[in-house]
């Protein structure tokens, strides 16, 4: 560790310990222990108490539109022993039951709506036509509609409440520092991965400010965590999503050359990098030349009900026969959402049966290509900031992780990078050993999302390769890319196109530099575009999520309704327009 000077920058002075003992709640080895008796971070008594409301609330309303995320967002307007007591006390009949009135009054008498912790903030760096907004659009309809698009910011900034900041014993809602933007609908609060996508599309309005803010909520999650939490909420303390916070530092520096927010950032990116490569995230194949890799994996440190799904995880989990199997299945269903493909067959052994979920036993190409990315961005930011051995460190990371996920995940022959599965036979072993039948050849789109980082699209022959894969792969439909082959369902598959997928593909065909692949990126984005357009015409409103069969509908599937807003569809439809342009005599109506 000597390469790491801390004492060079006195900013950093209090990162040492993260690389020295970080991580020590998480002390069991990495590939030892099974799903079920693995690590947990324990939730709090409000959340625990809140689950038992939402349990009670579905037996009392019934499934239809019933959304059990409603009830663990609610607050309690007195204390929880207080609380406790008064839904304890509720009149009950022989089966448990509380009628719809005593249940309804409880409710509005002692706990606050799940929309009332965050309050309208506006942001103070909005203008209704930002100076040099999307110089390459040349439609005026186009413009008017890429405004309108823009203005839902407003629309979506939020900041938390006064009565959080005050008793923040009483709200799942974690207090954040800065004023926030949500994805939209049943997110009200802030989400991980989705805040890139939100910050490009900011970018884009010259919202730098606000762009900035995310970050440093952030960031403060990690300093109190130790990684980014899935979203801002006491129940997600037990699992991270798609790390991808470098990435918005990077994005941001580039655009405003902000030598604060890199030298703010470094500390808590270091930390994080930690947390994905330790314990029981981090994975070693060794490779058909004997050669050792490291790598990382969902896995989520909870086996229980997910709380804000806790109704549904219990039913999906019924049909299984002892409490290790359920346990189990808990901990790959919270390792789902961790890799924000909640649900897919990606996951799945059996495409029809979610219990089948083995997230855990999954070596994801896209994790350790946003790692891998975050390694580069590390190292940049660091250079930057006059790092240097911190910047050699993460260069000679990259490396190695360049090299494991062409070992472990590149099948030359498909010209795609595929999910590696663990063998159930030796899942107990210090390194796994590598077999090609282990690679997962169903198509899915993230099996081309390496794609998306320098080290993989600078390679001219690699990236033309690529390129025809996904020309004949099946996942190019008429209104974008799909998300799977297979129809299950399940949100994540066939038919659904997601706005991330769609452009981190796009971005990745444009900077391999071959006009070839950029006139392919540009075919995509316009069919997005497009599809987006003729929606938001139909409905007034941007959707989570598209049908990329057919232009102009929204997706559908999995265990909520279609949600809209919508935080990262807005922001790659504006990061595309910034990109692209739109000529003057181009159509914007489906072909």
């Amino acid at each position: 560790m000597a390469e790491f000077r801390f004492m060079i920058n006195p900013y950093y002075t209090h990162s040492i310990f993260f690389f020295f003992s970080l991580m020590t709640a998480m002390i069991v080895t990495s590939q030892t222990l099974p799903p079920e008796s693995g690590p947990v971070v324990p939730t709090t008594p409000l959340v625990t108490f809140l689950v038992r409301v939402q349990e009670t609330a579905l037996n009392t309303f019934g499934h239809k539109n019933f959304d059990p995320k409603l009830y663990v967002d609610m607050s309690l307007k007195f204390s929880l022993s207080t609380t406790r007591d008064a839904f304890d006390k509720l009149p009950r009949t022989e089966n448990g039951l509380v009628s719809v009135r005593d249940l309804n009054g409880f409710i509005e008498k002692y706990l606050y709506g799940a929309d009332e912790d965050l309050v309208r903030a506006e942001p103070p760096d909005f203008a209704a036509e930002p100076e040099g907004f999307l110089p390459k659009v040349e439609s005026p309809e186009v413009r008017a509609w890429a405004l309108e698009v823009h203005s839902l910011w407003k629309n979506l900034s939020r900041k938390v409440s006064d009565r959080v900041l005050e008793h923040p014993e009483l709200h799942t809602l974690l207090p954040l520092p800065k004023p926030v933007i949500i994805p939209g609908s049943r997110f009200r609060e802030v989400y991980y991965w989705d805040s890139y996508w939100v910050i490009r599309g900011l970018l884009a309005s010259k919202m730098y400010e606000t762009a900035k803010g995310i970050v440093i909520n952030l960031i403060s999650l990690i300093d109190e965590f130790g990684h980014v939490l899935n979203g801002a909420r006491a129940y997600y303390t037990n699992r991270s999503q798609p790390p991808l916070l470098s990435s918005m530092v990077y994005d941001i520096y580039k655009r405003t050359g902000d030598m604060d927010l890199v030298r703010k950032s470094l500390p808590a990116l270091l930390k994080e990098h930690k947390f994905w490569n330790s314990g029981v995230h981090k994975v070693t194949i060794q490779d058909v030349e004997g050669r050792n890799h490291t790598l990382s994996r969902y896995y989520a440190m909870w086996n229980e009900p997910r709380p804000e799904s806790s109704t549904i995880d219990r039913e999906t989990a019924a049909k299984l026969s002892n409490f290790s199997k359920k346990q189990h299945l808990y901990r790959e269903l919270a390792s789902a959402a961790e890799s924000g493909w909640d649900f897919s067959t990606r996951w799945m052994r059996n495409a029809s049966d979610l219990t089948t979920l083995v997230t855990t036993s999954i070596i994801p190409v896209d994790l350790n290509a946003f790692i891998l990315k975050m390694e580069l961005d590390i190292a940049f930011l660091a250079n930057v900031a006059g790092e240097s051995s911190i910047a050699q460190h993460f260069l000679e990371a990259s490396q190695a992780r360049q090299l494991a996920m062409n070992s472990v995940f590149w099948n030359a022959e498909m010209g795609q990078w595929l999910d590696y599965w663990l063998s159930n036979s030796n899942t107990c072993k210090d390194a796994h050993t590598w077999e090609a039948s282990n690679q997962n050849e169903n198509v899915f789109a993230s099996n081309f999302i390496p794609l998306w980082i320098g080290l993989f699209n600078s390679d001219g022959r690699m990236a033309k390769k690529v390129m025809r894969s996904l020309q004949g792969s099946g996942l190019i439909h008429a209104a974008g890319i799909a998300t799977s082959l297979t129809n299950t369902g399940q949100q994540w598959d066939f038919p659904n196109g997601w706005a991330p997928l769609q452009h981190m593909i796009v971005e990745g065909l444009v900077r391999s530099a071959s006009k070839e692949a950029r006139s392919m990126a540009e075919d995509i984005a316009v069919r997005w575009i497009r599809s987006n357009y003729v929606a938001y015409k139909k409905s007034s409103t941007m959707h989570e999520k598209y049908d990329v069969k057919k232009c102009g509908e929204f997706g559908g599937g999995g265990e909520y309704v279609p949600q809209t807003g919508f935080g990262w569809s807005n922001g790659v439809v504006l990061a595309f327009l910034e990109e692209f342009g739109w000529p003057r005599d181009l159509k914007l109506d489906c072909q």
